[in-house]
């Protein structure tokens, strides 16, 4: 759909998301947002009150997108459970790739840009985190992991790792190596069986 037929708040929402992911939440002002989609101030404070519901709505939506990429690769992954886990990677990996410019993780560099410790954003981007942690600690239990809590807490330093060494460029082919990894720990958290 042509982005000029979108009603105006998808069309605010959508400049704000190209906005603060490529230029930064602090480098970005409302008057930006508002040119860029291409509507009044008084649509704009209408629908967002002011900048702060839009930061607010902008990490939701990424929540949202995030959630139903990640959601879609697990299902896509099949019943075992080692492929589901190892799905979180391929997700990053998917997401990591379809943008044309990665900046890294937008809630890191909400968390880093917000220095405000009450602004309502920082409890949402904790909230996100803490629920990816949920995902991959419940992925990891339905596997035959030694010890689930380990394994999860592997994978995720490795996915956050990914995440900065890709959008830094200082591994070639983080998300690639993150991917590899992943599956090495996944197989390694595994016991092997005593032979008789």
């Amino acid at each position: 759909m042509d982005s000029a037929k979108l009603p105006a708040r998808d069309r605010i929402l959508d400049a704000a998301d190209r906005l603060f992911y490529g230029n930064g939440i602090n480098a970005t002002g409302v008057d930006a947002v508002i040119e860029e989609a291409g509507v009044a101030r008084m649509t704009f404070y209408k629908h967002f009150g002011g900048k702060e519901g839009l930061i607010l709505a902008y990490l939701g939506g990424r929540e949202t997108r995030w959630q139903a990429l990640l959601d879609q690769t697990v299902q896509d992954a099949g019943d075992d459970p080692d492929a589901r886990l190892l799905a979180v990677f391929a997700a990053l990996r998917t997401w990591a790739r379809s943008l044309s410019r990665f900046r890294g993780c937008s809630f890191v560099n909400a968390m880093a840009e917000l220095a405000d410790a009450e602004h309502p954003a920082r409890a949402l981007v904790t909230s996100y985190k803490r629920g990816l942690r949920r995902t991959v600690l419940d992925l990891a239990r339905a596997t035959d992991a030694a010890d689930p809590e380990l394994l999860t807490d592997q994978l995720l330093l490795v996915y956050e790792g990914a995440i900065s060494t890709f959008a830094l460029g200082t591994v070639d082919d983080a998300v690639d190596r993150a991917y590899a990894t992943a599956r090495q720990l996944i197989a390694a958290a595994t016991p092997t069986p005593a032979v008789a």
